[in-house]
């Protein structure tokens, strides 16, 4: 019996050790393909933030890649608009390295802030949107996405949202491209020039005469989901705004 049981042990941790270099192995050919596929799906929504994602999808990534190197220019800021431009590594700062899941779970004072740039190629001082990600709390679980404001700073361009675990039908709608549209137009500044939260409201299907410039038709049974991304957008527009004052408006106030 003791035999036994010394053979299954042994047995028992022979396989164990296989099966980890084994697992060490795949991970060590998957992970790049891995984060290759996470690179490329991170640059079609900054992308889709300013252009048709239905476009976007019919290109092969090698276009997508491209595309992106030639009209997005991108530099990270921390939370008083300082430019960040070393890693923790001591090597470059990469914005689309930024991992703002694991930002979104330090203190706003703390995080580093991606922000990507818009132009033509080949017009990188020609600045025609700029593109924040955002990152917040669904209904489930975690909501993100990748918000495009105008030049003025105030105005929406576009959006592209996605979702961690939302309810397929109800808030996992966030991520089609007719609700997406809906915040297209809208601002965060009145005529004041204060600053006015958005709200994603109740119900759907509300006239646009009853929305106004600052208010988005809401999602059907997920009042919800549309308060996480209420949140999600007026939090993260105020975390950018040091950023904003130091190297975007006080160059407009400079040109001006």
């Amino acid at each position: 019996m003791q035999q036994s049981n010394t053979y299954i042990i042994v047995f028992s941790v022979i396989l164990t050790t296989v099966l980890a270099l084994l697992l060490s192995g795949v991970s060590q050919v998957l992970g790049p393909k891995q984060k290759e596929a996470q690179d490329l799906d991170t640059k079609k929504q900054i992308l889709g933030a300013v252009m048709p994602m239905a476009d976007i999808k019919k290109m092969e990534p090698a276009a997508i890649l491209d595309l992106y190197s030639k009209v997005i220019t991108a530099e990270v800021a921390d939370y008083q608009g300082n430019l960040i431009t070393t890693n923790e590594k001591g090597g470059p700062m990469v914005a689309e390295e930024v991992n703002i899941e694991k930002n979104y779970k330090k203190s706003p004072e703390e995080r580093q802030y991606p922000v990507f740039k818009y132009h033509q190629a080949g017009q990188q001082n020609n600045v025609e949107a700029y593109i924040v990600p955002v990152y917040g709390a669904g209904l489930w679980d975690a909501i993100w996405g990748f918000l495009a404001l105008e030049t003025d700073l105030n105005g929406i361009k576009g959006i592209t949202f996605s979702h961690k675990g939302e309810t397929p039908g109800l808030g996992a709608r966030i991520t089609e491209g007719p609700v997406q549209a809906r915040f297209a137009g809208k601002t965060f500044v009145d005529g004041n020039g204060n600053i006015v939260e958005l709200q994603m409201v109740k119900g759907e299907n509300t006239p646009e005469s009853k929305l106004g410039p600052h208010k988005i038709d809401g999602l059907s049974g997920a009042t919800l989901t549309a308060n996480g991304v209420n949140d999600m957008l007026n939090n993260y527009y105020g975390y950018y705004q040091n950023y904003f004052d130091k190297h975007v408006r006080t160059g407009a106030m400079a040109n001006n």
